[in-house]
């Protein structure tokens, strides 16, 4: 998976809360920006790299992300290249990739170029473009070499400073001119406060150092007049400048550089690496005044400086070309893992190696320690209480993760069988059933008791009654349990497991399909689907996830020491893809949001799920999860989503919200799932930010609800006939 980032939701968070005109309460109910950073994050988690526009995105963006540490990335990169066990933890890789530009559309003239040249006394000349005598006519010498800055109105811009620096240089001010493009206006009082401001402070400096004659400022330019000014800067064989004080990225930087002009640019953010790639110019301190009055001054005032900018410009601006974006993309994209489910398992993914950059070098990581010591306390740049100090001198750590991984998953056969029998079942198609439903009912409502779910689920298949005579409907349950408390649960309501098509068990952790064959499978009448295991071990931490979760778990009950154990490892409920807690005291565990962010900082890729009213806690791979599963079946039975019908409760486990929303349609049933709702109290944004409860595809059902209500629900939308 590649995620492209620009415009991240924590940097839009820090400027806004800078400019001080919003609270975050504020800033969050208008942007909905809490939501928008997980979203982000789980963006992190996912991906195998992350591919950036500039620098300036990971160092003073994506680093602000609990999920990305650039020296933590470093480390574990190189321990990849050595050998060395990273203990289940994975960090995606950065790539910067500059935009591709289009530069067809670019006519460079000799006389761009070159200056004035003579003309062929036969050939009529060819007239000036409009906005040339727009500019020209601001100065009293338009032969000098033109400075060109093209921003809008704006205070990050900092154009203040170029007047400035232009201004206090003499000898700047005799060899060139200044123009500055600063969008369209017509009346300076009817522009934006801050624009309008800008813009008279910049006619105030003008008039401070009696600058007319020397600086332009016109007041409109079409966007097609933009070329033109360019080749009018080439044509005085001038500069172009972007001072801003701190760019994300610079386009009209290679924009300029295509039509020959030598650049002088900010050393902040995305400019940088332009610069590097095109080395046509110089780079300075936005803050530094007389920094940018000298630059300007040495590219204006050396002929061969200017020359030998140019001619790099010209010569290296090709890989700036949607060609070469492409071919460096395509090439990023061919080196990562295939994550699309795949049917026939393979070893050929299971290379632990890492892919790495064609220009990539040790320079970086030759003199880094590569000791994993990490804080317990949540924080990433803080000391604290160290959690894998002691990792690498444990001599047998894979192994034991080896042997461990091998106990749980011969628990695992035992319980349900022969993994190859099951393997070839599933991979083989012998599961038809599921294509042939019209609609496929998934109860997912999380219950405050297992046989309050057991009634959901009567009520469900009774609401279906003759309109699944012919098989039209299939049912998939959902849910926190083990494939053996579901079992035996069924039994208990005098239910067969054959009347249903899948189960998503342990969050979501586990799918199994019904067997009518319990021979081989110890009595149960269950097929695990191996395929979704395999598909859903990426990223998976193991023996290193397990291990920081215990020691997680009994910093937690150091700190409520007077209470006694609140939080303790459920051997008998774990599974190979489902780490089990048992959590005594729910009013006392830290909320999941805090528990989410010290995984992400620990670089352990994973869902953590408080479930069944916070007294059970699953980790499970960030892969696996109830609404993922749901989406596996999808792609691997081909159900159309929009006629899959959702049957959940008013509120649920911590994983509630991925299971509503989307084309699917869904049953609410008001009041089941009430008592969970302590576990949302503290989160990042409301659930109001994720789902549209006045959509069309949600019904919600009143409270006590029996199958008729049910059933109606279903007619309304459109699943069931009106009887």
């Amino acid at each position: 998976m590649v995620f492209t980032g620009h415009s991240l939701g924590r940097d839009k968070l820090e400027q806004l809360l800078k400019q001080g005109r919003l609270s975050r309460d504020e800033i969050n109910t208008t942007y909905k920006i809490m939501r928008r950073i997980e979203a982000e994050e789980l963006s992190l988690d996912a991906s195998e790299i992350v591919i950036t526009s500039t620098r300036q995105e990971i160092e003073e963006q994506w680093r602000l992300y609990d999920g990305f540490d650039p020296v933590l990335e470093r480390k574990l990169r190189a321990r990849i290249k050595r050998g060395v066990s990273c203990h289940g933890r994975f960090m995606p890789r950065m790539v910067v990739i500059p935009p591709g530009i289009e530069f067809h559309h670019i006519v460079r003239h000799n006389g761009d170029v070159d200056g004035e040249v003579e003309r062929d006394e036969g050939s009529p000349a060819s007239p000036d473009p409009p906005i040339w005598s727009e500019i020209m006519h601001f100065f009293s010498n338009p032969r000098k070499p033109m400075i060109l800055a093209l921003a809008r109105p704006d205070p990050k811009k900092n154009i203040t400073t170029l007047v400035k620096a232009f201004g206090e240089c003499r000898p700047l001010r005799e060899l060139a001119n200044l123009t500055l493009i600063m969008g369209n206006r017509d009346d300076i009082d009817e522009m934006s406060g801050t624009n309008a401001a800008l813009l008279l402070s910049i006619l105030k400096l003008i008039d401070k150092y009696d600058l007319y004659g020397q600086v332009a400022y016109p007041k409109h330019h079409k966007q097609s007049d933009v070329p033109d000014i360019y080749r009018l800067a080439a044509k005085t064989k001038g500069v172009f400048i972007n001072p801003a004080f701190i760019e994300p990225f610079g386009l009209t930087l290679i924009e300029a550089a295509a039509y020959g002009l030598p650049i002088v640019a900010t050393k902040n953010g995305g400019p940088v690496d332009i610069h590097r790639v095109l080395d046509n110019g110089l780079l300075v301190d936005p803050h530094d005044q007389q920094s940018i009055a000298d630059a300007l001054l040495k590219l204006v005032s050396d002929k061969q400086l200017w020359e030998r900018c140019r001619q790099n410009g010209l010569k290296n601006i090709h890989q700036f070309s949607w060609p070469e974006h492409c071919k460096s993309y395509l090439s990023r994209i061919s080196s990562c893992k295939q994550r699309q489910p795949r049917w026939q398992r393979s070893d050929d993914g299971l290379d632990n190696s890492e892919s790495d950059s064609p220009g990539d070098s040790w320079r970086d990581i030759h003199d880094l320690s590569l000791n994993l010591k990490l804080s317990l306390e949540g924080d990433k740049n803080e000391g604290g209480s160290t959690l894998d100090n002691s990792l690498d001198t444990e001599e047998n750590a894979v192994t034991g993760k080896n042997k461990l991984e091998n106990a749980v998953l011969a628990l695992s056969n035992r319980t349900i069988g022969g993994t190859q029998k099951a393997d070839h079942n599933v991979a083989s198609g012998k599961f038809p059933a599921l294509r042939r439903r019209k609609y496929v009912f998934v109860i997912a409502a999380d219950c405050d008791t297992t046989s309050d779910f057991l009634e959901i689920i009567k009520k469900v298949v009774e609401a279906a009654g003759k309109d699944n005579s012919a098989g039209f409907i299939g049912f998939v349950l959902s849910t926190a349990l083990t494939i053996l408390e579901l079992h035996s649960l069924l039994v208990s309501g005098g239910l067969s497991p054959l009347a249903f098509d899948a189960f998503i068990c342990n969050s979501g952790s586990e799918l199994y399909y019904p067997s009518s064959s319990t021979e081989d499978n110890h009595g149960l009448p269950f097929l695990v689907d191996l395929d979704y295991r395999f598909h859903t071990e990426y990223r998976w931490g193991g023996e290193g996830l397990r291990k920081t979760l215990v020691r997680w778990a009994a910093s937690v009950n150091d700190k409520k020491g007077e209470e006694g154990k609140i939080v303790e490892e459920d051997e008998s409920r774990s599974t190979i893809h489902c780490y089990a807690f048992e959590v005594t005291n729910p009013q006392m565990i830290p909320p999941v949001k805090e528990l989410r962010k010290l995984m992400r900082i620990q670089a352990l890729r994973c869902h953590v799920i408080y479930c069944q009213n916070g007294t059970k806690l699953h980790v499970i791979p960030v892969l696996a999860s109830r609404s993922q599963a749901l989406r596996y079946l999808h792609v691997r039975w081909g159900i159309d989503l929009s006629n899959v019908v959702v049957i959940a409760g008013e509120c649920g486990d911590t994983d509630y919200e991925g299971l509503l929303g989307g084309v699917h349609k869904t049953v609410i049933l008001k009041g089941v799932g009430e008592s969970a709702r302590k576990l949302h109290a503290n989160r990042n944004y409301s659930l109001e930010d994720v789902i549209s409860f006045d959509s069309h595809n949600v019904i919600q059902v009143d409270e006590a609800c029996d199958s008729y209500d049910i059933r109606a629900s279903l007619e309304k939308l459109g699943v069931l006939k009106g009887q």
